[in-house]
């Protein structure tokens, strides 16, 4: 994030898996990770618009032909009941629920297959960035890893029966003061979530000082006038009930907080072979392992693609003067140590498998990689390779 003086106020957002485009990213998700289990290699390209007891799903694909839209409507409701749905004006079992999903088209089908004379090309133009800084643990912003951490808390314990008052529906917005380019304070928060007509607001508040406190490191909490939460008063009416919500309208959440750049491209929905998805997940994945090998405090990777295209058009990476060593040759080291083609990034992140649910909510990027292949462009494992070429 640019530093414009010794001293600053960084501020970012998150919201709740029962946020109405979180809704949306979900069954959106859940319908590409239903496919890429019968058939690692679908195509899809999901899109899902929900409102008052309404569920619209529309995209193309190509796969198993067994799957059909009562599949992807079981699927959009379990979805919505996971979340924790079950109000008067948006319920999973008595929505509505609409398909309009089409097969892929053969024109992009036939720039994007391998054949005998070409690899696989990209699914789509476009920009892809990733990010990785020094300040946290996970190798993310601060103020976007507080403020995952206190929707993530609030969700557990809603799920585990600890908060009955309180709704799927919530946002959080943490501000930090920086000194010198590091995080030392919180200047501002702000969280707000859906409750029960019978809470006041008041003790709403209550309710979520816990988490907030058990998150925010100790002696950085803010004054008690600038700690809000539900600043209008009243939030019992929410998710698509209260507004409506779409796929990909959340990119900035998902990401860096505002941190780093972003190419526009929304990632639910989308199977691996879009780049819009993929790349931006190597291009995190190289970074975080940049930084982690001590070769600079904070790195920014820009990988640029054009459809049906196998390798990148261009590479870019910018460590924003924070650099430890010589990164004059920083972009062939990248291409020495990692393959940027959409079949190379798929293969060697484990791409192709049902992975992509847990990703609809508290952000795609800092979080731990799992055995099964969740969140593998967290993995580490690049760390010894960039050491190595910078001789470190």
């Amino acid at each position: 994030m640019p530093a414009f003086s010794s001293s600053y106020l960084f501020t970012s957002e998150s919201v709740g898996e029962g946020h109405p485009d979180k809704v949306c990213d979900r069954i959106s998700d859940a319908i590409v990770d239903m496919y890429l289990k019968e058939d690692p290699h679908s195509r899809l390209a999901i899109e899902t618009l929900a409102t008052t007891n309404r569920i619209v799903v529309a995209g193309e694909l190509r796969g198993p032909g067994h799957l059909t839209p009562h599949d992807m409507e079981h699927a959009a409701r379990e979805a919505v009941r996971e979340i924790g749905y079950a109000q008067k004006g948006f319920h999973w079992q008595w929505a509505d629920v609409q398909i309009y999903v089409h097969a892929q088209s053969g024109d992009i089908a036939q720039g994007v297959d391998a054949s005998d004379s070409k690899d696989e090309g990209a699914g789509d133009q476009g920009i892809m960035f990733g990010y990785a800084c020094n300040e946290t643990a996970s190798f993310m912003p601060a103020p976007l890893g507080l403020a995952h951490e206190v929707l993530r808390r609030l969700s557990d314990d809603r799920h585990a029966g600890k908060l009955p008052m309180l709704g799927p529906d919530a946002k959080s917005q943490v501000t930090l003061e920086y000194v010198n380019g590091k995080p030392t304070r919180v200047a501002r928060l702000v969280v707000s979530t859906q409750h029960d007509e019978s809470v006041d607001q008041q003790a709403v508040r209550e309710m979520v000082r816990p988490y907030v406190l058990a998150t925010v490191p100790e002696g950085w909490m803010c004054p008690e006038e600038f700690f809000y939460v539900n600043p209008t008063g009243r939030f019992v009416i929410g998710g698509p009930d209260g507004d409506t919500g779409l796929t990909g309208r959340k990119i900035i959440v998902d990401t860096y907080g505002g941190a780093a750049p972003h190419g526009g491209g929304a990632f639910s929905g989308k199977d691996p072979t879009k780049v819009d998805r993929s790349a931006c997940y190597m291009a995190r994945y190289i970074a975080k392992n940049i930084v982690a090998a001590g070769v600079a405090d904070r790195c920014t990777i820009q990988l640029a693609y054009a459809i049906g295209v196998p390798e990148p058009l261009a590479v870019y990476a910018d460590t924003h003067g924070t650099h430890k060593v010589d990164v004059t040759n920083l972009v062939d080291i990248i291409r020495q140590v990692v393959k940027l083609t959409p079949r190379a990034i798929r293969e060697h992140l484990g791409l192709n498998r049902p992975i992509y649910k847990k990703t609809s909510s508290f952000g795609h990027f800092g979080r731990e990689p799992e055995d099964d292949g969740h969140f593998s462009w967290e993995r580490l494992d690049l760390v010894a390779d960039f050491q190595r070429a910078f001789g470190l």
